[in-house]
């Protein structure tokens, strides 16, 4: 009677164990996200900017130089890229289906900045269309063409939005809101008003004010 098994006795640390497991791992995906997500947009509007093709046009009087940077090829990925970040901070924003929406969009985001970059890393669109109004004929090409490895990167960038958008749908329920204190605040449930004590001299004074005997029911 007086003993117990090892296997009955409750184990809270376990419990408490598991817990602090989940927490943890949730902190370090939200911060994994975070800076993935800033990264990767920076990466994009910074490589977006750089010069990604170059090349030459025939014209009177020699050769003239010609170079396109990732804005003037396309600038699906610098838009998409300020997009992700709008997206990455409402995901703090907003609550279950909501972190869903903008968590998609996050990865959308990411994964159309990547794809935008790639297709346009070998694109000469924009240099013949340089060509033709540096030579005024409808019929010039940029010759001597050049890419830099600025798409490469820009696509990078666009990937590691794609992995925080990513980290969002698989861990994002888990992560705290940024409103949730003020809803806790405002919506939920209120301490009950304590009774006033009729003894307090404040309270004596509002009866006597009301026009109340405050020693009448003692």
């Amino acid at each position: 009677m007086g003993c117990v098994s090892a296997a009955s006795v409750p184990q809270p640390r376990t419990e408490t164990a598991r817990a602090a497991q989940a927490a943890n791992s949730s902190r370090r995906s939200l911060a994994a996200a975070l800076l993935l997500g800033a990264v990767g947009a920076a990466v994009v509007l910074l490589a977006s900017g750089q010069t990604w093709a170059q090349g030459a046009a025939d014209a009177v009087g020699g050769s003239v130089p010609l170079k396109a940077d990732g804005r003037d090829v396309t600038g699906v990925p610098a838009a998409l890229a300020v997009v992700g970040l709008a997206a990455l901070v409402a995901v703090f924003a907003v609550r279950r289906a909501g972190r869903l929406l903008v968590s998609v969009l996050l990865t959308l985001s990411g994964a159309g900045a990547a794809v935008a970059a790639f297709l346009g890393a070998a694109g000469s669109g924009t240099l013949d269309e340089q060509a033709r109004r540096t030579t005024g004929t409808s019929d010039a090409a940029a010759e001597a063409l050049t890419h830099t490895v600025w798409p490469f990167v820009t696509a990078g960038g666009g990937l590691l939005i794609l992995l925080a958008g990513l980290l969002a749908l698989r861990f994002g329920r888990s992560w705290p809101a940024m409103s949730g204190r003020y809803e806790r605040e405002g919506g939920g449930p209120r301490k009950p008003r304590q009774a006033a004590d009729p003894d307090r001299p404040e309270e004596l004074w509002k009866a006597l004010d009301r026009g109340e005997d405050p020693t009448g029911d003692q």
